[in-house]
């Protein structure tokens, strides 16, 4: 659960985690209410995104993010991960899950 928070947690770098970025670039540091560009891969219904961090809560490992801008047809868009602790066939493992509304 540790190493799947410390890549989702990364507002800064989320194509670690969804291979449809190539590049993402913060403006400011990296807290509540800090922009990033986002450049969609080729394919997509958009090649731009400008969202902001909404919410961080390394605790409950939550992650808040809203779309505010770019060249896409989403209105109102915003998504929150969390991450659990799971247990599958026996084994420890984890669960993420991400919430949509749009």
């Amino acid at each position: 659960i540790d190493i799947v928070w410390s890549l989702v947690r990364r507002f800064d770098e989320p194509q670690k985690y969804k291979p449809f970025i190539s590049e993402c670039t913060l403006r400011g540091d990296l807290k509540v209410g800090t922009l990033r560009e986002v450049n969609v891969k080729t394919g997509l219904p958009a090649t731009t995104s400008t969202e902001r961090l909404e919410l961080l809560d390394d605790e409950q490992r939550v992650l808040g993010v809203k779309i505010v801008g770019g060249d896409h047809r989403l209105r109102n868009y915003s998504s929150v991960i969390t991450v659990h602790p799971e247990t599958i066939d026996g084994r420890p493992g984890t669960l993420l899950v991400e919430t949509f509304t749009v």
